[in-house]
């Protein structure tokens, strides 16, 4: 990726700030910043999907000017929390949308999953800086995402912590030195477990990740490695690289974030505590650092860290976003909603762990679809590859 423009010395009064998906993982540890750095940021707009109380809740605290729900059945609930206090309620898809085009100076795009990638996009097209945790948007629509990055200035910045460690080490000015980059995995709760141990995985199992603290989605795609997966479709575009330069290594200890290696030689890394206040933070302030109250590793104490190559025979998602990556634009799509439709199905009980990877196999091998020529052709393709993995779902229950 381009290295975006830093911020002239002269902007120092409040930035203004848009928050997609406050109630989330990410969203709350973005509310958990803003909390204790009110003097640099001014809430403008905070969005939810279903949670109205700590929608409410958290408007309230930041005094943010306008809380959109998603979900219009929540709008009451919201209105009535909000009432007196001068804060506007909003609901459903078009406000939803209409926020993120607000033109805030700086948006949080944490919207979990394909439902974050329209308001992504409009987030983008108002320009300001966009720290990206919904990395969904690139998998399935980065060419639309990127071009609308150049035509509006938008400074895009990676909010994933592998990718953000990227972007950190990443000589964007020297790139023909750059001879791969190295995303880590931590390998979830059931590294150690073969293929065959996997029929009775439950759902509660599945969430408790070993050393990050995240929802239940993003912790099933762990477990899977989807989510290591989706991160290599999402660094080809961020950082326009081909697959082939773009490696996965097992650190289950998740302090190496992730690494650049260079033609000489050199690997430069970038680490941390597993805490996603420190990526999150490092694009509120870029180009300058703000402060956290997270963790800090202790290298004396925590520097006991170990490196594997990946087994795609035991997590096939890496070997399948590969061959989306390679197929092009729309497969990675189709990958991404077959996924969630199967995570959904598993975390309700009606899909077996070990069978999450298969309905997205055949979904990829299913899908069929012409040219794509606009983002309207990316949601025809979402909704087609949902369809054949709500198929797949009931044909292996």
């Amino acid at each position: 990726m381009q290295n975006p423009s830093p911020l002239p010395a002269a902007e120092k009064q409040p930035r203004s700030v848009a928050v997609l998906g406050s109630t989330g993982s990410v969203g709350q540890s973005t509310v958990d910043l803003l909390r204790a750095h009110r003097d640099r940021f001014s809430v403008s707009v905070l969005t939810a999907n279903k949670n109205a109380a700590l929608l409410a809740e958290q408007a309230k605290e930041l005094g943010a000017g306008l809380a959109v729900i998603a979900d219009e059945s929540f709008y009451p609930a919201l209105k009535s929390a909000l009432s007196g206090t001068g804060i506007e309620a909003a609901a459903g898809h078009d406000a939803l949308i209409a926020a993120a085009g607000m033109g805030a100076d700086w948006t949080m795009a944490a919207i979990v999953g394909a439902a974050g990638v329209e308001s992504t996009l409009r987030a983008i097209q108002q320009g300001g800086t966009i720290a990206l945790a919904n990395k969904e948007s690139l998998v399935c629509a980065g060419p639309f995402m990127m071009e609308a990055v150049e035509k509006s200035g938008a400074r895009l910045l990676p909010v994933d912590s592998e990718h953000n460690a990227v972007f950190q080490v990443f000589d964007n000015d020297n790139r023909a030195a750059i001879r791969r980059i190295i995303l880590t995995a931590s390998g979830g709760p059931f590294l150690r477990k073969s293929r065959a141990e996997l029929d009775g995985v439950t759902p509660e199992q599945a969430v408790k990740h070993p050393t990050w603290a995240m929802g239940a989605k993003i912790s099933v795609d762990s477990a899977t490695m989807m989510n290591k997966s989706l991160e290599i479709i999402e660094a080809a575009y961020l950082f326009n690289l081909k697959s082939e330069k773009i490696d996965v290594l097992i650190h289950p200890q998740s302090i190496v974030h992730s690494m650049v290696e260079y033609i000489d030689g050199s690997i430069l890394a970038q680490m941390g505590a597993p805490d996603m206040r420190t990526p999150i933070a490092h694009t509120m302030g870029w180009p300058e650092r703000v402060e956290t109250n997270g963790a800090r590793l202790d290298l004396a104490q925590t520097l006991n860290m170990a490196f594997e190559p990946i087994d795609i025979e035991r997590f096939i998602a890496v070997k399948l976003a590969r061959q989306a990556l390679g197929a092009g634009m729309g497969y990675p799509t189709a990958l991404n909603a077959a996924n969630e439709v199967a995570v959904e199905a598993f975390l309700a009980g009606e899909l077996k762990f070990s069978a999450i990877e298969s309905v997205s196999e055949q979904a990829l091998q299913s899908i069929n679809f012409s040219a794509i020529s606009d983002i309207n052709d990316i949601f025809a393709i979402d909704r087609d590859a949902r369809k054949l993995a709500v198929s797949a779902v009931e044909a292996l229950k």
